[in-house]
């Protein structure tokens, strides 16, 4: 415990050139420590510690517990023994007590008193820390230790620390005057927490602290007139470190300062007030509770009045708000209840003020809640979804409708050699129609169910499934009196996939793999009447075709469409698995649908089918190294040339993670989409690396994305500059900094790394790694 009270601050004093810190005692050259030590460094260090354990001494700093009780030994080159009095050893002395050791120059043990006084320099080694001092008093019956002059050294989070007196003054208490702590190397204070006055209860888990000051280059920076922190792994309430940023309101900044709120052991909550330059006073408050059922998560963000937001609308109070809140809860034999419900009060809070709420920038924000079961042969859902429209853009007509509920069953069973399925759900569909018209201004409810009955064959060479199915839909609609409020649709459904393995064995490169040949034949007939146009659009949409989507029926997601087919898709997939890794790496897949009939079914006018072949569905992954990945898909037609839709995408990372790149583009046709994007973190030195991603589309001519900046390391902090431009609902450039400083063993402040991590892959294991610990 005391090991950890020490990671919370450390102490200032004046050492005595004779007499090495702790730090310098198992402080190496990168060139002179062992080599898994060298492996584990990073680059960016010029040294590192050796090792602890392994050594004579090992033990605790301070004897706890029936220590005390255990008989006190010690030893020296010389000594003198007055009967009943003193004893006095002189030379490589060393003094025992349980598992306390400690070695020192000369002792003098004193009978009468049960004190032992030891003269350094004075080393004390232990399990993953070291300690040493000029000079120290031991309590042999109260376990009580002074130690003047102390420095010392914690192995695992690489701390050092001085104290001009270090006491354990009770079993649970240890109290530091004048400390000193850092994670850099010695003699190199980049930072550094000093304070007067430290108390370590290891009792209740924390420690205080008087004066404290964060110190730069031996300049005080910050200052705090008392502290209280955490010594274990209990919580403690405290303030959080300091967040700091630009504004997206005029060119400066805001600055924000959480406080955590450790309120019961199973719930507690972090308000963070700040400042935000060009708008004002904005609050955030996040509070968690767990219950043995599960956890619920409730998110608050609140401003009484946005000046940035009063300007550019006139006529607004400046009153913005938001609110998140998530739950789970494991309720027994399969059961668990969920929820998630987002609302902000404007369509414009996300981008102005989100921060911190784990709500994305998106169009629709979701309220959603139900129970959910599921087994081997079963699944059930029930819920109530919703959402709130944040879009301008969005029209009356193409806004989401609400399920209020929706029921969903499925259940699936063996008869023998046949396999007996059911899908099905109700709904009650309801959406704000009133200034709509015709089938856009329906609500009701909708029934669907889907039984199958399947012959499922399998061998290793291969697999055939034959089926049949009936897709049954009932409607019962409100507020629409064009036709028929009520009615039904049936369409029975023919199914037979089937596909066959081949493989062989060979070698490439020396290195043994196995190649599969996978061919795949898939049949689909569905009777389903072609005009289904006087059914409303609920939830359906068409869907691109992919590899993956050829072997369905139709494109239509959702239950409002159902296609009429008779089709055959065609096929093969080629597998390149290493023999010695079993790792897969190149797999090649292409395939087309056949069509024998038109499809007719549509939906708006999208979705009708009278050529008598698809296009060329294909996907290519090649994976040559563990670190590298180049993956690319498409939809080509054969018939006019032409590209319809493809994303192609290589991903590369070093061993490390020093090094990350990205190259991708991505094309549709249909949304006139053409887009290319490449990302890159690049070291230019051990210890400065560029940041970077490009996105430009080029049917706009522009760019719609980009992130440019520096990172640089050492071996006890790191600070990353960038700026980002990001696209708005205006199709327009904004741009701003982010930048966050990390010291070592304290934390970070700013929020850089979140936003890199989320525009270039791999940066998230990347920081994971910063300081060589994979």
């Amino acid at each position: 415990m005391l090991l950890a009270g020490l990671v919370g601050v450390g102490s200032t004093v004046s050492y005595a050139q004779s007499l090495p810190s702790a730090a310098e005692i198992d402080w190496r050259p990168r060139q002179e420590l062992p080599d898994d030590v060298q492996s584990s460094l990073p680059l960016f260090c010029n040294g590192g510690y050796l090792p602890s354990g392994g050594r004579d001494g090992i033990g605790s700093a301070f004897p706890a517990g029936t220590e005390t009780e255990q008989p006190l030994e010690a030893s020296g080159l010389s000594a003198r023994y007055d009967i009943d009095h003193e004893l006095f050893l002189q030379g490589d002395v060393r003094i025992r007590q349980g598992g306390f050791q400690v070695t020192g120059s000369e002792a003098r043990y004193s009978q009468q008193q049960g004190t032992v006084s030891v003269q350094g320099p004075l080393v004390s080694r232990g399990d993953g820390f070291l300690l040493t001092g000029q000079d120290a008093n031991y309590d042999v019956t109260t376990g009580r230790l002074d130690i003047n002059t102390a420095s010392f050294l914690l192995h695992g989070p690489e701390m050092r620390g001085r104290a001009g007196s270090l006491s354990r003054i009770s079993e649970e208490v240890v109290v530091i005057g004048d400390g000193f702590l850092t994670t850099c190397g010695p003699r190199q204070n980049d930072w550094a927490v000093v304070a007067s006055d430290i108390r370590l209860d290891r009792a209740e888990g924390f420690g205080t602290a008087k004066h404290v000051r964060l110190e730069v280059l031996d300049v005080p920076v910050f200052y705090w007139p008392w502290a209280s922190f955490p010594i274990d792994d209990r919580r403690k309430s405290g303030f959080l470190y300091p967040q700091f940023g630009s504004s997206n309101a005029g060119s400066g900044g805001f600055l924000a300062l959480p406080y955590y709120l450790n309120l019961a052991p199973h719930y507690d909550a972090t308000l963070t007030p700040q400042y935000i330059h060009g708008r004002g006073l904005f609050n955030e408050v996040e509070g968690r509770y767990l219950s043995p059922l599960g956890e619920t998560t409730l998110q608050l963000g609140y401003i009484g009045n946005d000046l940035e937001f009063q300007d550019e609308n006139s006529g607004e109070s400046g009153e913005r708000w938001a609110l998140d809140a998530t739950t789970r809860a494991a309720l027994g034999s399969g059961w668990v209840g969920y929820g998630d419900y987002s609302v902000v009060s404007d369509n414009d809070y996300l981008s102005d003020l989100n921060r911190s709420l784990e709500i994305s920038q998106a169009t629709h924000l979701q309220r959603k809640g139900g129970v959910t079961y599921r087994s081997n042969q079963q699944y059930f859902d029930a819920y109530l979804n919703d959402y709130q429209t944040i879009s301008d853009g969005i029209d009356d007509e193409d806004k989401p409708y609400a399920q209020l509920p929706q029921i969903v069953y499925a259940g699936q069973v063996d008869a023998g050699l046949l396999e007996a399925k059911l899908e099905s759900e109700y709904t009650l569909f309801y959406r704000d129609n009133e200034n709509l018209t015709d089938l856009d201004r329906a609500n009701g409810q909708r029934f669907r169910a889907q039984p199958e009955l399947a012959l499922p064959l399998r061998t290793l060479w291969g697999f055939s499934r034959p089926s049949v199915s009936l897709d049954y839909t009932r409607y019962d609609l409100d507020d629409y009196e064009s036709g028929d409020s009520a009615f039904d649709r049936a369409v029975p459904v023919f199914e037979w996939d089937s596909g066959l393995y081949f493989d062989r064995q060979s070698r490439l490169f020396d290195i043994p793999y196995n190649q599969t040949l996978e061919p795949r034949l898939y049949y689909a007939w569905a009777d389903a009447d072609a005009d289904q146009d006087e059914i409303p659009d609920f939830d359906t949409d068409v869907q691109t075709l992919t590899f993956d989507r050829l072997f369905q029926p139709d494109l239509f997601s959702g239950g409002d469409r159902v296609g009429d087919a008779n089709q055959l898709t065609v096929a093969l997939t080629s597998r390149f698995n290493d023999l010695v890794t079993g790792a897969e790496r190149a797999r090649f897949s292409i395939g087309q649908i056949h069509y024998f009939d038109d499809q007719e079914v549509t939906l708006s006018g999208d979705g009708a089918i009278t050529n008598s072949r698809s296009p060329l569905a294909g996907e290519v992954v090649f994976n040559p190294l563990d670190t590298l990945e180049i993956r690319s898909s498409g939809l080509w037609d054969p018939e006019t040339g032409d590209t319809e839709w493809g994303r192609s995408q290589l991903t590369y990372h070093s061993s490390d993670y020093r090094y990350l790149a990205s190259v991708g583009h991505t094309y549709s046709a249909d949304d006139d989409l053409n887009q290319s994007d490449i990302a890159a973190v690049f070291p230019m030195t051990d210890r400065v690396s560029l940041i970077g991603r490009w996105v430009h589309d080029s049917g706009l001519d522009r760019t719609v994305g980009s992130l440019a900046g520096l990172e640089y390391n050492t071996c006890c902090w790191s600070v990353q500059v960038v700026h980002q431009n990001y696209l708005t609902d205006d199709e327009e450039l904004e741009g701003r900094l982010l930048f966050q400083i990390q010291l070592k063993g304290l934390g970070g402040s700013g929020g850089a790394s979140s936003s890199i991590s989320d525009a270039i892959y791999g940066f998230d294991e990347r920081e994971r790694r910063r300081y060589g610990t994979p």
